[in-house]
């Protein structure tokens, strides 16, 4: 399944993405690193992919080639960074 990075929001699984697609409940751009299944902070240019050149805003609409939809949690279709963070904090506290 594949959900907006901003929101939560599921994505259909037929669903065809383009560069003007945006997220029907937060108008965010679903075409975007940070929906890309190759996205990873930390990575060079934060992409597996060996990508020509450095994509800046990870939140806007790209004509990256490489770009893949991320399914089931992974790539930076999800939060779950920030909420096991949030998690762990709270056992100290």
């Amino acid at each position: 399944m594949a959900v907006c990075y901003k929101c939560g929001t599921e994505f259909p699984r037929d669903m065809v993405v383009t560069r003007v697609l945006e997220c029907p409940s937060c108008n965010a751009p679903v075409r975007c690193c940070r929906n890309c299944t190759f996205y990873e902070p930390g990575a060079h240019w934060d992409c597996r992919e060996t990508i020509p050149d450095p994509v800046f805003d990870k939140e806007r609409s790209n004509f990256c080639d490489y770009f893949r939809l991320a399914t089931g949690g992974s790539g930076g279709g999800s939060n779950g960074s920030s909420s096991a963070r949030d998690d762990f904090d709270s056992l100290f506290s």
